[in-house]
């Protein structure tokens, strides 16, 4: 009876140890996403989720196991447009674990339109002179040119949108900016 007292005391303290335990500042989480997160169709105050990659160890301790939960949220999300302004996506951790959890912002963007754009625009154009020129001499190249311009326009348009991706099972590591016990809540 004595036994059975003392392994349930050594349990409870135990327990009380690991759920009490602080995620100090400082403290670098690295995670893997559970599924995409895109500026396309996310939006700020949205949640996602993830599991530890690493333990989390604290003078020595393990106090969180690699694959536990983690919860972050998206603070920002800016869609694509066609043309330019690529899209725009920042993203936190707010619990690890179940644990309030306070890291810093992770910002991502997708790929700049200028380059794909000038290819496709300046593409249409070349070939609008070419054949402009063939037809028509030199005002045909100057009317092709402004016809392949557009035609190269209005396909940079239809193929344009650069969206900010994390794919589906991302490393993506964090630092604490407070300890976890200090953390502050974020709406």
């Amino acid at each position: 009876m004595v036994r059975n007292f003392l392994r349930t005391a050594f349990l409870v303290v135990l327990a009380a140890s690991l759920a009490a335990a602080e995620i100090p500042a400082g403290t670098r989480l690295t995670i893997r996403t559970t599924s995409q997160i895109s500026s396309g169709t996310a939006h700020a105050g949205q949640t996602f989720s993830g599991s530890l990659a690493h333990d989390v160890v604290v003078n020595g301790k393990t106090v969180i196991k690699a694959g536990s939960p983690v919860r972050g949220k998206i603070t920002a999300a800016k869609s694509s447009g066609r043309l330019h302004a690529p899209g725009q996506l920042t993203i936190r951790l707010i619990a690890v674990n179940g644990i309030p959890v306070t890291t810093n912002s992770r910002s991502f963007k997708g790929k700049s339109h200028t380059k794909s754009n000038a290819t496709k625009i300046g593409g249409g154009a070349a070939a609008g002179a070419l054949i402009g020129g063939i037809a028509g001499g030199g005002k045909g190249a100057l009317i092709g040119t402004a016809l392949g311009a557009g035609a190269g326009t209005g396909v940079a348009a239809a193929t344009g949108k650069e969206e900010a991706v994390v794919p589906a099972e991302s490393a993506l590591t964090f630092t604490m900016t407070a300890a976890s016990g200090t953390a502050k809540k974020h709406k």
